[in-house]
């Protein structure tokens, strides 16, 4: 909602506000051609052009309107585009060059006049008008396109019986022929037209300022959005739909309606959606003093949607899973998920633990984003240059939080707003705005823009019992990425707190840095931690009066997205895990001791050692369990095993076979020594109230759960009874789908009849079905791949559903021990997924293709294995850009 907001204000160009997509512009080359006219020149279909940001020039000519006129059919739809055009400079008659990509040009006008052919130049990316006007004039534009056709879901596309664009990044040139690029804001009018007992409603962006009946049983709707926006936010929906309607009263006293569409059969499920999307309103604008501009909010569900929403400006679309939800047919993470994206993620860390979700932000910050760092695909938050770019940057703007404080950042944002309403701007416009609200000096802070990789900071500890000092020393290295082989020092805010033999915070009051005594700042923090600016290579920083050897906690909150390696040794990280007011660092310091626990058990398992579990890590684990003054649900993360990926991540020459032995041996031995206090946990969490999704309730929920898996793990029938019969007396899907999720992890009958029962449950409700497909996906069974391969036959699956592709080949990818098995089944199917999926969309396919990028992490025989498959994807004909890109980058590396 804060991005919807955002949006409608400031387009930035390159930007990393919370929530904002990277509008780093992306260049699409992938055309078909047998639908285009004669006169259109056959594409070179060579590797698809890098585009530099050193390149970028201002554009010739921008737009001040758009009229839009859709005729919505059945065989195609035609679209008439007119466009008051105007140069940069004054005189200008450069030419004018617009992209366009499968549409078929019907005729062009200009100012009235139709143009010859030898007035216009066409290829099949782009119209060029050869010498226009050397002033203000309209173009009027008509092209036909198929949107039954379009399987790439960008651009108008027709999917379950109604019509919906996708027009982030590029897809407004597969509607009609325009400046697509971020840059070019006008005003929308948009008229469509469809058959009315088709297509009842017709959405667009901003007001509805017109409707009525047409004949042969068609209707139109005119919408007028009142302020100006870049295509890409464009947006339309017809079809089938029904609401829930609600309202909103704004602070200023203006109502504004509020819709959820969905087809009438998933209206019951919107409450909760309804209820995200107020409470959001009203927190953006106690936060952060932004009012909805609109008299209208609309939001659209969409089960085939390549992404998880587009914030549009006023129609929101939605992929279903993060709109719909019912205690029976949605879990607690599902509830969670529609809440922090129909809201975001700030409002929702206040309606739950905020250090939970710190930690599950980090989790995947640590999952997916470092793994791309440190591959092939690493990028900074703006790229210099791309062919396409994908999402990074929201942890860049919390250090901005962290270093101002919330005032501080208030007062940024709202400067920003005060200086850019309406404009296209840029990374440093931001930067800009929120030093000079706060006349900060942020040094080097603008490398977080430009340089790639995760900087690694090391930190050495010293205390002075004589000068009652504590020092750290700080030094930190930027790993060198593909095309970035020299790296200055960054700009790292890291958060510090001092603990006492006692456990307790030590007060701050004053620390040395560079020769000079200062007083500690605290901004938002208490007096018990202060943000230390890290900005030099090495530079060290001494704690005046403190009196005895200090535990430090480092990087409290997680301050900045870095790798953190201490001289902190385990005593220090089990005092901070029983300890530390921090709860983030609590957890980090669990999670320390378990990566270099299950580091030292893979190599004892590589050298044929018997495995045996440190005493002193289960004992750890007792003390958390026993803690009833803990939150449950930091429990319930605090006593969850780094995942496989994480730890191969951080290997020299990963071994999935090895990590995954580690893994499965650690939890079946916390299992069994602590089988009394995990069989509490269930007794003692079980209810049979009805669902209510508030934070006392989903922390329960969430230890009971990771109770029954742990116990479930040791194969022991009366365990899997136990999972079984929390099955069947399960009242909501997060219970129900956690027990079959314990079953499911061994194979056997057990395991066989009640994924049976359980699809046979839901086999109606595809949200749940694509859980279903996940669960088998993921499983770490032997020879999964079988299965899986399996699966792609079975009837509720489809291939053009990107939410079936993400739950079932995706869900593959995710299981280590079987994607990466040895004898290369797992790399030879997913080579064979992405070339189908190349042809249908291209998006999705490259997001599958991406899990073959750190090939080079793995031994000599899977590096085979894994190169001759990304070898078979680039020799194919007709490769998509999308897949090219990151294909021809992993194996470049």
């Amino acid at each position: 909602m804060l991005h919807a907001i955002f949006q409608k204000k400031c387009c930035p160009l390159y930007s990393s506000l919370p929530r904002f997509k990277q509008l780093s512009r992306r260049l699409n080359c992938s055309v078909a051609t047998e639908d285009l006219p004669k006169q259109v020149e056959e594409s070179n279909m060579a590797a698809p052009k890098e585009i530099f940001l050193k390149d970028y020039k201002m554009p010739d000519y921008y737009f001040d309107t758009v009229h839009l006129k859709f005729s919505l059919g059945e065989d195609k739809t035609i679209v008439i585009s007119k466009i008051t055009v105007f140069p940069r400079t004054e005189g200008s008659s450069a030419p004018l060059v617009l992209d366009g990509q499968d549409l078929s040009l019907v005729s062009i006008q200009l100012n009235g006049k139709a143009l010859k052919e030898e007035d216009y130049h066409l290829d099949a990316r782009h119209l060029t008008i050869r010498s226009p006007p050397s002033g203000k004039y309209d173009l009027e534009i008509v092209t036909e396109i198929q949107p039954q056709k379009n399987t790439s879901l960008e651009g108008l596309y027709k999917s379950s019986g109604n019509f919906c664009t996708q027009c982030e990044a590029e897809g407004f040139r597969k509607i009609t022929f325009y400046q697509d690029r971020p840059d070019i804001m006008a005003k929308y009018t948009v008229h469509i037209e469809a058959d009315k007992s088709l297509y009842p409603v017709l959405l667009s962006n901003g007001n509805l300022v017109e409707q009525g009946d047409l004949q042969d049983g068609k209707h139109y709707a005119v919408w007028e959005d009142p302020f100006k926006k870049p295509c890409y936010l464009f947006a339309l929906v017809a079809g089938q739909l029904q609401s829930r309607d609600d309202t909103f009263v704004t602070r200023s006293g203006r109502k504004v309606s509020l819709r959820i569409w969905t087809p009438a059969d998933d209206l019951p499920k919107t409450a909760h959606a309804m209820y995200s999307l107020k409470a959001s309103m009203k927190w953006d604008e106690d936060v952060f003093g932004l009012e909805y501009d609109l008299d209208l909010f609309n939001i659209v569900a969409v089960p085939d949607f390549n992404m998880g929403a587009m914030e549009n400006k006023s129609l929101n679309i939605f992929n279903s899973k993060l709109v719909l939800a019912s205690p029976e047919t949605a879990t607690d993470a599902d509830y969670a998920a529609i809440l922090g994206v129909i809201g975001h993620e700030e409002f929702s860390s206040d309606m739950g633990s905020r250090t939970v979700k710190r930690i599950g932000d980090v989790s995947k910050l640590r999952n997916y984003q470092f793994p791309q760092d440190a591959g092939p695909m690493a990028h900074p938050v703006r790229p210099h240059s791309y062919i396409k770019v994908y999402e990074k940057g929201a942890e860049v703007v919390r250090m901005y939080k962290t270093l101002l404080g919330s005032q501080g950042f208030r007062k940024g944002i709202d400067l920003y707003f005060k200086r850019h309403d309406g404009q296209a701007v840029t990374c440093e416009d931001f930067y800009a705005a929120m030093r000079d609200a706060n006349n900060a000096d942020f040094a080097n802070f603008l490398l977080w823009y430009s340089q790639a990789g995760t900087p690694t900071v090391k930190v050495k500890t010293s205390y002075n019992p004589e000068a009652h000092t504590f020092s750290l020393k700080f030094s930190q290295e930027i790993p060198t990425t593909p095309g970035q082989s020299v790296k200055e020092p960054m700009f790292i805010p890291v958060a510090v707190g001092l603990l006492d033999s006692t456990g307790k915070d030590i007060p701050l009051s004053a620390l040395s840095h560079d020769g000079t005594l200062e007083s500690v700042s605290s901004k938002d923090q208490s007096v018990f931690t202060t943000v230390l600016r890290v900005t030099k290579k090495e530079e060290e920083f001494v704690f005046t009066d403190i009196f005895e050897r200090p535990v430090p906690s480092l990087l409290r909150g997680y301050s900045a997205p870095i790798r953190l390696e201490s001289d902190l040794t385990d005593d220090d990280l089990f005092f901070l895990l029983a300890n530390d007011s921090d709860g983030f660092n609590r957890w980090e310091a669990g999670q320390i001791l378990a990566r270099k626990l299950m580091l030292n058990l893979v190599d004892d398992f590589q050298h044929g050692k018997p495995l045996v579990l440190n005493p002193n890590f289960v004992e750890g684990f007792k003390r958390i369990l026993s803690n009833s003054s803990l939150d449950k649900e930091f429990v319930a993360k605090a006593i969850t095993l780094p995942g496989e990926g994480e730890i191969m991540d951080i290997m020299e020459v990963a071994d999935p076979d090895a990590v995954h032995a580690v893994r499965t041996f650690i939890r079946k031995q916390l299992a069994s020594e602590l089988r009394a206090e995990f069989l509490s946990i269930v007794k003692n969490n079980r209810s049979s109230d009805e669902y209510v999704f508030n934070h006392e309730n989903l922390a329960r929920r969430a230890l009971k759960n990771v109770a029954i898996a742990y116990l479930a793990s040791l194969e022991d029938q009366e365990f899997t009874n136990l999972a079984l019969e929390e099955y069947r007396a399960a009242t909501n899907l997060t219970e129900q789908f956690a027990a079959l999720a314990a079953v499911a992890q061994n194979p056997g009958k057990s395991r066989d009849d009640v994924l049976a029962d359980f699809y046979g449950k839901w086999q109606h409700d595809f949200l749940v079905v694509n859980k279903w497909f996940a669960l088998q996906a993921m499983s770490d069974i032997p020879n999964n791949v079988e299965n899986v391969r399996q699966l792609l036959n079975h009837p509720a699956f489809d291939l053009r559903n990107p939410n079936k592709v993400y739950s079932l080949i995706g869900g593959f990818c995710g299981s280590p021990v079987n994607f990466h098995a040895k004898d290369g089944s797992g790399y030879q199917f997913l080579g064979e997924i992405v070339l189908q999926l190349d042809k249908i969309n291209p998006q999705v396919a490259s997001r599958m293709v991406s899990a073959f990028s750190r090939w080079r992490r793995y031994d000599e025989d899977r590096q085979k294995l894994a190169k001759a498959q990304l070898e078979k994807i680039m020799s194919s004909n007709g490769l998509s850009e999308n897949v090219f890109e990151i294909a021809s980058k992993s194996l470049a590396a």
